[in-house]
């Protein structure tokens, strides 16, 4: 059937299974291509086979349109009945044709592992939801599709601020895009003693008496560091997503570190074995400026032949005042790296978490002072929502527990802007 048309394209209305359908759908995404063109294109293909294909099951198929060139559609009907086939199996060939001459695309992976080291100097600011979150987003499955957009806060941040109304955490996003998973293998490390990404993925932190990331980084590791990994489990990650759990040891890692030999690379010598197993590691930092903050930055620098903004530091705060002044704490310390040890060390960014601007001049005001700063620039601004706190209250990945929530589709968003 088809309907008056829309520019120089008719509608076209018929029927299609429904798995047929999905995998159009995700192939399309992939490719960058409009599903209107897909489908004309495996229109034209498959008129143009010289044989009829192999029967597809078409029971149970359902309601399908899209737009197509005038008289392509009618044309394609008598085809159909010249091949002796149904208009629906003719339809379900051609999309198979399609997606048959376009694969779906392999996974870009970086040529040098992503190190993403989260911090801030302040404690309570998110650092932990964010590193999880954003890992969670790198990790998801290409292969289905995922709400993607930026937040209304963040699109329309600048407006608000300057005179617009309020925006409150409930008010609706953008519209967003479906979009595929990245299908990164992600390597999570709690670097933080209190242990709080250990607990909120739903796992246990190393015990006292065991081997640890500490343990390693000072020279008496028992074991391969790869033997402490776990799997963050969930269908939308596969086997992509890992996490090397904390122990309560790193309240000591300080002072461990002073006697250790070169002690800014220690972390770096001990994740190098692993990082050929990963695209992508992001480090949960501790809310300290000492010996463990200064391993971290040297993690994150910039190695030889490394593209800029493929590794760095992923500054979290919140839009209020305290945030600020640990801000300027940390870039100093940054700054004093840089400049000590010749490091280039790039920033990826500030991330604003926790943002309700119903809590007022305070809060908005804030966020103003954030984009103001060009660089580091805000990549993120992630608002302060419940599901987040259900998701760590039942220790579930916030992705997996709330995939469309607003918080999960602007992480979605960070994590494209920084991979």
């Amino acid at each position: 059937m088809t309907s008056p048309s829309s520019g120089d394209r008719e509608k076209v209305v018929s029927k299609l299974p429904t798995a047929l359908q999905q995998d159009l759908k995700v192939r399309t995404a992939q490719h960058g291509v409009d599903i209107q063109h897909a489908v004309e294109a495996g229109i034209t293909a498959w008129r143009g086979l010289g044989a009829n294909l192999s029967p597809i099951e078409t029971s149970g198929a359902k309601s399908f349109s899209t737009w197509l060139p005038p008289g392509q559609w009618e044309e394609f009907r008598r085809d159909c009945t010249a091949r002796g086939v149904s208009l629906v199996q003719g339809l379900s060939q051609s999309v198979q044709v399609w997606l048959d001459r376009n694969p779906a695309p392999g996974i870009q992976r970086p040529a040098v592992v992503k190190r993403f080291i989260v911090c801030n100097q302040k404690g309570g600011v998110g650092k932990t939801a964010v590193t999880a979150g954003t890992g969670e987003a790198l990790a998801e499955d290409a292969g289905r599709l995922h709400p993607v957009r930026v937040s209304k806060y963040l699109a329309t941040a600048r407006a608000g601020i300057e005179g617009g109304p309020a925006l409150a955490p409930e008010d609706d996003p953008l519209e967003f895009e479906d979009l595929p998973g990245l299908g990164l293998r992600v390597l999570l490390v709690d670097f933080d003693p209190q242990c709080h990404l250990t607990k909120q993925l739903g796992h246990d932190p190393l015990p006292l008496e065991g081997d640890s990331l500490t343990k390693h980084m000072a020279g008496e590791g028992k074991a391969e560091l790869s033997e402490l990994i776990v799997t963050v489990a969930d269908d939308r990650f596969g086997d992509r997503l890992h996490l090397l759990p904390a122990c309560t040891d790193a309240f000591l890692l300080d002072v461990k570190l002073s006697g250790v030999r070169a002690r800014e690379a220690a972390l770096e010598r001990a994740l190098a074995p692993l990082e050929d197993e990963y695209d992508a590691i992001l480090v949960d930092c501790p809310p300290s400026l000492g010996l463990s903050m200064d391993a971290a930055a040297y993690y994150g620098r910039r190695r030889p032949n490394e593209p800029s903004g493929n590794s760095g530091v992923l500054v979290v705060v919140q839009a209020e005042d305290s945030s600020a002044d640990a801000y300027g704490l940390l870039t100093s310390q940054i700054e004093d790296l840089r400049s000590d040890m010749a490091l280039e060390l790039d920033y990826l960014g500030i991330v604003v978490n926790h943002y309700d601007a119903r809590r007022g001049y305070i809060a908005t005001s804030s966020l103003q002072n954030w984009m103001e700063i060009k660089d580091p620039r805000v990549v993120g601004l992630i608002g302060d929502l419940k599901e987040q706190k259900e998701a760590v209250r039942v220790k579930q990945p916030l992705l997996a527990y709330a995939p469309r929530s607003a918080q999960a589709v602007a992480l979605r968003a960070l994590a494209r802007e920084i991979s």
